[in-house]
């Protein structure tokens, strides 16, 4: 019988594009993930791995041992739901990964609701941009991740979750001097904030700048929207900023009028298919809703 743990670590070199990757995710030293898929290679009676320059690939039978590995995690995530739903009131703990804007905002007051509320339910918060969160969830390192997409941007899909939107965020342009606002040419010219170039944030700002005639002079670039503000307030850089973490600050700036101020980005809550008729989950779920119905609201 194959290993269900082997199995697992096959998946995760599978998501994570090497065993070396994989490794070091789970805290493994590469011996012991090498020692482990050969034990399952000779179980499967296949070779699972081959060479593909420095790095290993999977096999066509690696491949199916993988999509198979997925619907027996699926399958035992929705009996885990099951039996956790027999005792009605929601209890255990469930990790959640969630980005930086959101978790000074949204989520401390759902997690002050749920203490209150179901204090036999502890909930761990860690912080992860999206992208990341999106892999902690595939591989079972978090339980539920908030996630955000901007207009035309992918947002995490897969028949292996379940996606519920909280909501919508306006997302409007911020330039550091109301003396811009007069001249679309200094405007083409200032030095801009933008989140990391592989974030789908920084794409999508990247294109809106485009469909206005400019590409945006990248001066600063940081994954923190409270130092994009500050930039901006000081007079150092343009921003796109969402609504979120203005309220959050109590800022007074005011969107350019150059800039789009009909753009929002939406905010989902992304668990494991399965895992959402969980009463910890939905609890979770609950709480974060009316949280950020409150903020946004």
């Amino acid at each position: 019988m194959l290993d269900l743990h082997r199995l697992t670590l096959l998946r995760e070199v599978k998501l994570r594009g090497s065993m070396t990757a994989a490794a070091r995710e789970l805290s493994y030293s590469h011996s012991a993930i090498s020692q482990q898929l050969s034990l399952l290679e000779r179980e499967a009676g296949v070779r699972l791995l081959e060479r593909a320059g420095r790095n290993v690939r999977l096999t066509p039978a690696a491949e199916e041992l993988v999509r198979n590995t997925e619907a027996i995690l699926a399958a035992m995530e929705r009996a885990e739901a099951d039996l956790a739903a027999t005792r009605h009131e929601p209890k255990g703990e469930v990790r959640l990964a969630a980005f930086s804007s959101i978790s000074r905002s949204v989520v401390p007051r759902a997690l002050a609701a749920l203490a209150s509320a179901h204090p036999g339910l502890r909930v761990g918060v860690s912080l992860a941009d999206p992208e990341v969160a999106a892999v902690r969830l595939t591989s079972r390192q978090a339980d539920a991740v908030l996630t955000d997409a901007y207009p035309g941007t992918e947002r995490l899909t897969s028949s292996g979750v379940t996606v519920t939107t909280l909501g919508g965020d306006p997302v409007r342009g911020y330039l550091p001097s109301v003396a811009l606002e007069g001249d679309l040419d200094a405007v083409r010219d200032v030095p801009w904030v933008l989140e990391p170039p592989q974030s789908a944030s920084a794409q999508w700002a990247r294109r809106v700048c485009r469909e206005l005639g400019f590409e945006p002079k990248v001066a600063h670039v940081s994954a923190d929207l409270l130092f994009h503000l500050r930039m901006v307030e000081h007079g150092l850089a343009a921003a796109f900023l969402p609504d979120m973490i203005l309220r959050e600050t109590g800022s007074a700036l005011a969107p350019s009028r150059w800039l789009p101020s009909d753009q929002e980005r939406s905010i989902h809550l992304v668990v494991r298919a399965g895992a959402e008729s969980n009463p910890a989950i939905v609890a979770l779920r609950d709480a974060l809703q009316t949280a950020f119905d409150a903020q946004l609201g």
